[in-house]
């Protein structure tokens, strides 16, 4: 009985996530391997087809969305304005988040709200966050490419609220499948459309599957500086072996 019990015990120790904190949230490591991307159930739009094979390297992602808690150490650091953060050095003005103050949508500005995710984060505060987040540990974060983000989704990883929560944003510039890492989309003008990936609480049920592609248009008029959505947040990835456990 003893032995038995041992042997569960490290069966589901092993087949628990590794995962990682640099003292900015919990990161799940994704293995390295090959996954199905696109609409597997033939229920998706055009632009979730073809399904295609896309190999990976291993990654760390965010368990959670980054919650108020996290953001408010970047908004109230004094390098939240520092330009070399910001996509095209232009640091977008805290006050223009007029969300961050209400507590009907739990915005960060109000009691109590640490534990829920950032709302209304544009792609540019996201990249900054990301950005200001390297400078701080030491590592190399950034927003996961649409492709890591389907694959946390699509695999029994750990990775917590990919659908019904928030929208998040990707670093994928928009692009017709099959997707390919090298073709520049990983690499876009700060005038391209970004991915946005998941489905918000307010979706209707026929919208929450893992492989829905919506595309955010870059408001280049105002130099991307845009209001986020109330209903998009992120969550941050790296390609750094973050050592685990």
């Amino acid at each position: 009985m003893l032995l038995a019990a041992l042997m569960l015990a490290q069966a589901l120790q092993a087949a628990a996530p590794v995962v990682a904190d640099d003292g900015y949230g919990e990161l799940v490591l994704v293995p390295a391997g090959a996954f199905k991307m696109g609409d597997n159930f033939g229920d998706g739009e055009s632009r979730e087809r073809p399904v295609h094979v896309v190999e990976l390297d291993a990654y760390y992602i965010g368990k959670y969305e980054v919650t108020n808690g996290q953001w408010r150490k970047f908004r109230d650091d004094p390098g939240y304005n520092d330009p070399k953060f910001w996509p095209g050095g232009r640091p977008f003005p805290k006050e223009q988040n007029s969300y961050w103050m209400q507590a009907n949508n739990h915005g960060g500005g109000t009691p109590g709200s640490d534990n829920y995710p950032v709302i209304a984060v544009n792609w540019d505060s996201a990249t900054a966050f990301c950005n200001w987040l390297s400078a701080k540990t030491g590592k190399t974060y950034r927003l996961p490419t649409e492709a890591e983000w389907e694959k946390a989704a699509t695999e029994p990883t750990g990775v917590q609220d990919l659908l019904g929560g928030l929208r998040e944003w990707t670093g994928s510039a928009y692009r017709p499948y099959p997707y390919r890492a090298d073709d520049g989309r990983e690499q876009a003008a700060l005038d391209e459309g970004r991915v946005v990936r998941g489905a918000s609480l307010d979706d209707p049920a026929d919208l929450h599957r893992v492989t829905i592609r919506r595309v955010s248009s870059y408001d280049g008029g105002r130099g991307g500086l845009a209001r986020g959505h109330p209903h998009t947040g992120f969550r941050c990835a790296t390609s750094e072996d973050l050592g685990g456990r």
